[in-house]
């Protein structure tokens, strides 16, 4: 359960201030919003969000109108709506817009921790996909999309984006990436990582304008 990650939409302050306490007394970490602005996709981007608690009913906007939209984009974090929408056709619909489960209001507290937590450990064995900026990894198919284009990359190529995208913002030496990538080969020079590395630029980012890698001369390559 430690260093689960909740990411909380809730339009009613007092609410939101008991989610938080209460999951971060249960050993978890949040992160509130009273609202949906342009910040929540960039948190989804930048932090590994285990869980979204989403109210529907939110200033201008339907929580299941964002959630639709982020999943259209290839996110695949798993989601709970917390609301007043009671109705069942409501929660139909909720469970129609990508609910792994859905609780109405007002919730009795160790229940709503409960299913909290049975989401958690059903969906962490299910999610198959990275997202990284505009690139997708799909793990079911073993694919790298860029805005859902299939990128065709040999077999060392997709080893070696993939262990890039999964140590995302650390600076990995070539050596690392001998050892990782390459494991077993017989070819294991330096030169080999920076022509490999080169044509892996080429081919996610041909205009050479998205900078995903960075060559930090004399030690080795941060992605970005």
């Amino acid at each position: 359960m430690e260093n689960k990650l909740i990411l909380i939409v809730e339009d009613e302050e007092d609410i939101l201030e008991l989610l938080e306490y209460t999951l971060q007394k249960d050993g978890y970490e949040t992160i509130g919003f009273l609202n949906v602005d342009k910040n929540l996709e960039k948190v989804l981007d930048e932090e590994e969000i285990d869980l979204i608690l989403m109210d529907r009913n939110l200033p201008g906007s339907e929580g299941t109108a964002f959630i639709d939209e982020i999943k259209a984009k290839g996110y695949a974090n798993p989601v709970i709506y917390v609301t007043a929408k009671d109705k069942d056709e409501d929660i139909l619909e909720g469970f129609e817009s990508h609910a792994d489960d859905y609780i109405t209001k007002p919730f009795n507290i160790k229940e709503l921790l409960a299913r909290v937590k049975a989401v958690i450990k059903r969906t962490s064995k299910d999610i198959d996909i990275l997202k990284v900026k505009d690139i997708t990894y799909k793990s079911s198919n073993k694919k790298f999309y860029i805005d859902n284009n299939e990128l065709e990359l040999t077999h060392l190529e997709h080893d070696l984006l993939l262990e890039f995208i999964k140590n995302r913002d650390i600076l990995m030496t070539r050596e690392h990436l001998l050892n990782s990538v390459w494991e077993d080969s017989l070819d294991k020079k330096m030169k080999t990582v920076n022509v490999a590395v080169k044509r892996l630029k080429a081919k996610i980012d041909p205009e050479g304008e998205k900078n995903y890698i960075k060559s930090i001369r004399g030690e080795g390559y941060i992605f970005c």
